[in-house]
């Protein structure tokens, strides 16, 4: 039931003290009942919510921060901004005559989605059943032996249990112990007990024998017939086999060994936990919890394990008793677990569910790359090393832990490294890795490349693409319909900053995907993983590469949304197989412009749009040609120039240039100053033969049996009307007898030599 106003008893630091909490918005402050059990604070706030407070004696103050803003007027009130904070907020209280602290006010921030509580849970349970399948690999290196000890290292306390909780007090977890109770694993056996002799039915052979053997006899009437066989007197009562059924079975008997395995750990760590403090209280709750189950009826029955056998098809199989199998495997390698990363998740009591669907979403990308790609097993393994203290998962905020694997296609084998939080250092020059300016650091970021070159070098040749995730938990819902629509957009964008504070990002995160792509050298495409359910996609030309967008991926093991990121990668990994691709062609170009420091060119030139569009100077081919004065009219005439065939001196040797040449340039004996240039109107040179030349009247006998033919036209663009250009200063030009040899030069080359 949402409050608009607390009054919070502050008796542990002044009998008759209060400090008083105004919510400045509706269903923002809360007084909650089931906190406790929740490992919570009484009295809740909610995130990207703004509440006033005022204790009730002035004496007493909170000391500014970034939540807090005392009045500057009266210390003993002011305002609490818990911006995009969730968890436990511990406030310190302090008297104005003392510098010390007085007292701790704990209030619990949530998460503004409705589901966070079991989003928390299943992640952290989630991300223990990863490292448990990780710790039971037959390769693993961390196969030894740990035994927890409670009794040191208190700052991994909490959490240790953590971990424990998420394994043991669940819905699921309880629900399986209640299965057995109601409906448990049950043998037949043989239960012996004495009985009037005269109430068996039917006499066996263990009966015949205690008719002489027993004690307490009754003498039999004379003339009986078992008289005539030396039997005078029969016993009184004999003992009875009774068939029964029992569950006192070697199955039962492991799930209350497990659960007292469960009960003794946590009381462990009751002992070691401080008196009063949360994981105390949290402990307590499953401690309840353990003992009774432990107290029904059906335990008392069952006696004390002697051999655990694991390999039982009951334990393996049998509805609840297979759950309590798992959770206690589980349980004794989540005891052993320190993460580190952690600390980043719960310290100091805070719940930061925003970084720990970072972490989970690691576990679940992994998963993913793992049905696609053949990852490594030494990299997997490498997750989880031994330390002085237990086994360490080595997954923390801010720190590079990558995954290699590759893809075997019968067209192209492929490399692929899945990271989390690496670096793309802003340092590097062109062609090094990295970002273009400063440094950054994406959530998830898988990179691929042919893996017949190494890494290093498939960046240098632009062969390799990063492809980046970022984990937003705060986003809910992203309006797509509305994406694109100015009048939204200008909206968004006016409210921008009191959307980050509220922890409701829309146009930020996207940018930030922009700023990936853009940023970050041979980027492929940016994408925001976030809990709700549309997807966006928006690709940058045709193809799947470059894009950007986002995926929903939700904390659930039925409904996660994953099949939308597995589809995703999937056709990235078509993709790559294309070797016609658009995107294979732009990384190609890339790395031919990039690889050598460009030309100079400032002289006027025409314009490269429309019809013109391919006009480039360093790829537009020039030819330079040598022509005869008694031919120059018949080739201004029939606008073609011939050049010689063969392998003889002065024929032209051909290549893209000059079968692709767009001009030529025509120079006559000695002349280093030329002035004739023409456009070529046919796409490449034709073949005319001896007869085709002199049939079109050529001035001179040909002497060559075939020649290459120009077709040329002397209407060229404006910018080159009245140029002049000095041949001899051109790499390739040939003085004396060579000046005749035709050869090629790029447009930025020749306007190098223009006067």
């Amino acid at each position: 039931m949402a409050d608009k106003e607390i009054n919070i008893p502050l008796y542990s630091v002044e009998e008759g003290l209060f400090l008083l909490i105004i919510a400045r918005s509706n269903n923002s402050l809360f007084d909650v009942t089931d906190a406790e059990a929740n490992g919570e604070a009484r009295f809740q706030l909610v995130e990207g919510h703004f509440y006033h407070y005022r204790f009730s004696c002035s004496s007493y103050f909170f000391e500014s921060n970034e939540i807090v803003e005392q009045d500057p007027f009266n210390k003993h009130q002011g305002r609490i901004s818990p911006n995009i904070y969730v968890g436990t907020l511990s406030l310190p209280v302090f008297h104005k005559e003392s510098s010390h602290q007085v007292g701790l006010v704990n209030l619990e921030v949530q998460s503004l989605k409705t589901t966070y509580r079991e989003d928390y849970r299943f992640m952290l349970e989630n991300i223990t059943e990863h490292c448990t399948d990780l710790l039971m690999q037959v390769n693993s290196p961390v196969s030894q032996t740990f035994e927890p000890d409670f009794t040191k290292g208190s700052e991994t306390l909490y959490q240790r249990y953590t971990f424990i909780k998420s394994v043991i007090d669940t819905d699921e977890f309880n629900e399986a112990v209640h299965r057995i109770i109601t409906s448990p694993n049950t043998a037949w056996c043989r239960v012996s007990e004495e009985t009037d002799i005269r109430n068996v039915g039917k006499f066996k052979n263990h009966h015949v024998r205690q008719f002489l053997t027993r004690s307490q006899r009754t003498r039999l009437r004379d003339g009986h017939s078992l008289s005539k066989k030396g039997i005078t007197s029969l016993p009184v009562r004999v003992q009875s086999d009774l068939k029964t059924q029992t569950v006192d079975t070697a199955e039962n008997r492991f799930i209350k060994h497990a659960l007292q395995s469960f009960l003794k750990l946590c009381n462990d760590i009751k002992t070691a936990a401080k008196a009063g403090s949360r994981i105390a209280k949290e402990v307590i709750s499953t401690i309840e919890k353990l003992e009774q189950h432990l107290h029904h009826t059906f335990f008392n029955e069952i006696s004390r394990a002697q051999i655990l056998k694991l390999n039982s098809p009951i334990l393996q199989k049998k509805e609840g008793y297979r759950e309590v199998l798992k959770a206690w495997l589980m349980f004794d390698l989540a005891a052993k677990l320190v993460w580190k990363g952690g600390e980043d998740v719960y310290a100091s009591g805070k719940k930061d569910i925003a970084t720990l669907y970072e972490y989970w979403l690691f576990f679940t990308l992994l998963d993913l790359l793992k049905e696609i790609f053949q990852m490594n097993p030494a990299d997997l393994e490498d997750l989880i090393k031994p330390t002085s203290d237990g086994l360490s998962l080595q997954l923390i905020q801010g720190e590079k832990r990558s995954v290699r694997g590759i893809l075997e296609h019968d067209t192209r084998q492929l490399q692929v490294n899945f990271s989390f939080n690496r670096t793309f250092s802003g340092n590097g020059k062109h062609p090094s890795p990295g970002s273009w300016t400063k440094s950054l650091r994406p959530d998830y970021t898988l990179s691929i490349w042919p893996s017949d070159i190494s890494e290093e070098m498939s960046e240098k040749e632009e062969l390799i693409v990063h492809i980046h995730f970022d984990a937003k938990y705060k986003i809910e819902n992203l309006v797509i319909d509305q994406l694109g629509d100015c009048t939204q957009e200008k909206k968004e964008l006016d409210e921008e900053k009191k959307n980050q504070q509220k922890g409701s990002y829309k146009n930020a995160d996207l940018l930030k995907m922009h700023a990936y792509k853009d940023a970050i050298k041979r980027t492929g495409g940016a994408y925001v993983l976030y809990p709700g359910t549309d997807v966006l996609e928006k690709r940058g030309f045709h193809e799947i590469l470059p894009g950007l967008g986002a995926f929903p991926v939700r904390p659930s093991r039925t409904n996660s949304g994953i099949e939308d990121v597995k589809d995703f990668i999937l056709r990235v990994v078509d993709h790559f197989l294309n070797r016609a691709s658009q995107r294979e062609n732009i990384a190609y170009r890339i790395f031919d412009i990039h690889k050598e420091k460009p030309n100079k060119l400032k002289e006027r030139l025409p314009e490269a749009y429309g019809p013109n569009r391919d006009f480039i100077p360093d790829d537009t081919s020039v030819l330079i040609a040598y022509y005869r004065k008694e031919n120059l009219d018949w080739i201004l005439k029939n606008g073609l120039i011939n050049l010689r065939t063969g392998n003889d001196r002065g024929s032209l040797r051909l290549g893209p240039s000059e079968t692709g040449a767009r001009y030529i340039l025509l120079h006559g004996e000695g002349e280093t100053l030329a002035t004739k240039l023409f456009k070529v109107t046919e796409i490449g040179p034709r073949i005319f033969s001896k007869e085709n030349l002199i049939n079109k009247g050529y001035p001179s006998n040909p002497a060559q049996e075939f020649y290459l033919v120009y077709k040329i036209h002397p209407d060229i663009e404006e910018e080159f009307i009245g140029r002049t250009w000095n041949l001899s200063k051109l790499e390739k030009y040939r003085k004396g007898r060579g000046a005749a040899l035709p050869f090629s030069t790029s447009l930025t080359e020749l306007m190098d030599v223009v006067i």
